[in-house]
């Protein structure tokens, strides 16, 4: 079974950039936005515990999870093709 690349990409970057934005909002309804740098902040620049940071770790997250999705698509179908060839 092959995995659609486009379908895996953009669910992986909707699943990574949402849950980034709604942790960033869970830890500014916690403890109020205190804007300093996490350490996902030093991969993600511009990245910080505010109403804006969580907008620019939005789209860093959308975009890194929408390669690594692809990558891992990508990938599995690549792995699993010559398996499927050998068999028939």
């Amino acid at each position: 079974m092959k995995l659609d690349v486009k379908a895996l990409a953009l669910t992986s970057g909707l699943f990574w950039g949402f849950g980034l934005f709604c942790l960033t909002w869970w830890m500014i309804a916690s403890n109020g936005a205190t804007g300093e740098e996490t350490i996902i902040g030093k991969v993600y620049i511009g990245y910080n515990i505010s109403a804006a940071g969580s907008f620019i770790g939005l789209a860093w997250a959308f975009f890194d999870g929408l390669i690594g999705g692809a990558v891992f698509a990508g990938l599995y179908n690549w792995i699993v093709s010559p398996s499927k060839s050998a068999e028939a």
